[in-house]
């Protein structure tokens, strides 16, 4: 198999009379997951980070929690979970395929 080295890329995108666009996509193990609840003004927050850029998610206007922060919580729930069992399920079909290719 060949070896993909890890990268993180991030895009900016300025039109006129457009909202700003920034895109950041992360390919790396070495991407740093966090939660927690800031302390001075009681808010939830979600942080996803690499050497290269970080992206942090909290409530809206970071305020107070709404009904759309919580929907928007169970949204990264569910997608994290699907997440986790699609990396399982290839995994484990790499792992099946790495062990029938060395008894050959």
């Amino acid at each position: 198999m060949s070896e993909f080295r890890p990268y993180t890329y991030v895009t900016l995108s300025m039109k006129p009379e457009s909202t700003p666009y920034v895109g950041v996509s992360f390919h790396t193990p070495r991407l740093k997951v966090s939660a927690g609840m800031l302390l001075s003004n009681p808010r939830p927050y979600l942080e996803l980070r690499s050497s290269e850029a970080d992206v942090h998610i909290s409530t809206t206007g970071a305020g107070p929690v709404t009904d759309a922060d919580l929907a928007l919580a169970r949204d990264i729930f569910n997608a994290a979970a699907r997440y986790l069992a699609d990396c399982e399920c290839l995994y484990a079909e790499q792992s099946a395929q790495d062990a029938a290719e060395s008894a050959a």
